[in-house]
């Protein structure tokens, strides 16, 4: 294999939400250990919205592949253009056969993927992608292709705002009533898999504990596909409460987490943001489990979970409950969440020092 040129560099990640926030400490390994010249990352539409203020990235280049960039025109489109921008090597931490197709067509001289691909035979270096890992880790493992350790490398999980967002975004909260000398709680409702959300009661029920116990204030969050649910759970509370769906874009999204004492959430991509900017999170893990790799990054957190021998029944959750019980849901109690949160809350808490070295939540079987 001839020497590597790391002169222009692509990343793809064409997978969720929350895949790309756990792709950045790959992007910023990369800039840190080689002489990069230009880097790239191709993403959906919606993660190029957050991505936006991200320093380590040159070009962000979207793939709507749901939209515009469908099909087999759409991904030979897609490829035609990449080509024309002569990357000299592409990472791909996305298993998907369309991402490996798109690459190579893209004709691009090295190629970096996982063994465990789709596309597996369309990478010039294959890597093994560790399911016992953090999709941080996992995602990081492809540098070992370079002789690159993930136990070397930073891991830390950093999503940047622009101050002149932040300031909008404080603004926008103020005009909403939100006083920032008082606990600010943030619950997101929301997650593109219905089974991976507790339910709205759930959430009313947290919130009126929350209100009743202590001198807080609510925030509720959630994209446009998730004003019913979020709706309904603001319907079902009887405390005020400031319903940010629609108030705030995908940009400013990291902005308003940022100013939450605690935020409580569905296993998703607004957890993920949520660990990004360092703040305390309880995270509720329905139908999937964290054994997939996907909790909470980092040790100011608390999962909390049904554990049931049904769980996971989908690498994502599901449609629908598959038993028809929806146990995992409705059998997270809203006392368990909100001791979760009061123990957030509690100033200068000492963290597990393994635990903060490992990046793991503590666990609850709620």
């Amino acid at each position: 294999m001839a020497q590597v040129s790391w002169e222009n560099v692509l990343v793809l990640q064409t997978s969720f939400l929350g895949d790309t926030v756990l792709t950045l400490p790959l992007i910023t390994e990369i800039r840190r250990r080689f002489p990069v010249k230009r880097l790239s990352v191709i993403c959906l539409p919606m993660a190029r919205e957050l991505l936006q203020d991200y320093s380590a990235i040159d070009e962000i280049i979207v793939d709507d592949k749901k939209g515009m960039d469908r099909g087999v025109a759409g991904l030979r489109r897609k490829a035609s253009m990449l080509r024309a921008k002569a990357f000299t090597i592409a990472l791909c931490p996305h298993k998907s056969l369309r991402s490996a197709l798109m690459l190579s067509l893209a004709r691009i001289p090295r190629r970096v993927g996982f063994r465990q691909s789709r596309g597996w035979f369309l990478f010039h270096d294959r890597v093994d992608r560790d399911p016992a890992r953090h999709d941080v880790e996992r995602n990081l493992s492809v540098l070992e292709a370079f002789g690159v350790k993930v136990e070397d490398c930073a891991r830390e999980l950093e999503l940047p705002v622009d101050p002149g967002t932040q300031s909008e975004v404080d603004g926008k909260l103020r005009a909403l009533g939100i006083d920032d000398q008082r606990p600010i709680v943030g619950i997101n409702a929301g997650s593109v898999w219905p089974t991976k959300r507790w339910w709205p009661k759930g959430f009313a029920d947290l919130i009126e504990l929350l209100k009743a116990r202590i001198d807080c204030q609510i925030l509720l969050f959630g994209g446009k596909e998730d004003r019913a649910v979020v709706h309904e759970v603001a319907a079902r509370c009887d405390s005020s409460v400031v319903n940010l769906v629609g108030q705030i874009s995908l940009r400013e999204l990291p902005a308003a987490i940022d100013r939450c004492h605690v935020f409580v959430t569905n296993d998703s991509g607004p957890m993920h943001i949520a660990v990004a900017r360092k703040v305390a999170t309880v995270a509720l893990f329905c139908a999937t489990t964290p054994e997939l790799g996907f909790y909470p990054y980092t040790s100011n957190a608390i999962v909390l979970e049904r554990r049931l021998d049904c769980r996971p029944c989908a690498s994502h959750g599901g449609r629908r409950c598959p038993l028809g019980t929806e146990a995992c849901i409705r059998e997270i109690e809203p006392e368990s969440v909100f001791k979760a949160v009061e123990k957030l809350l509690q100033p200068g808490q000492l963290r597990d020092q393994a635990a903060a070295k490992t990046r793991r939540p503590e666990y609850v079987a709620a």
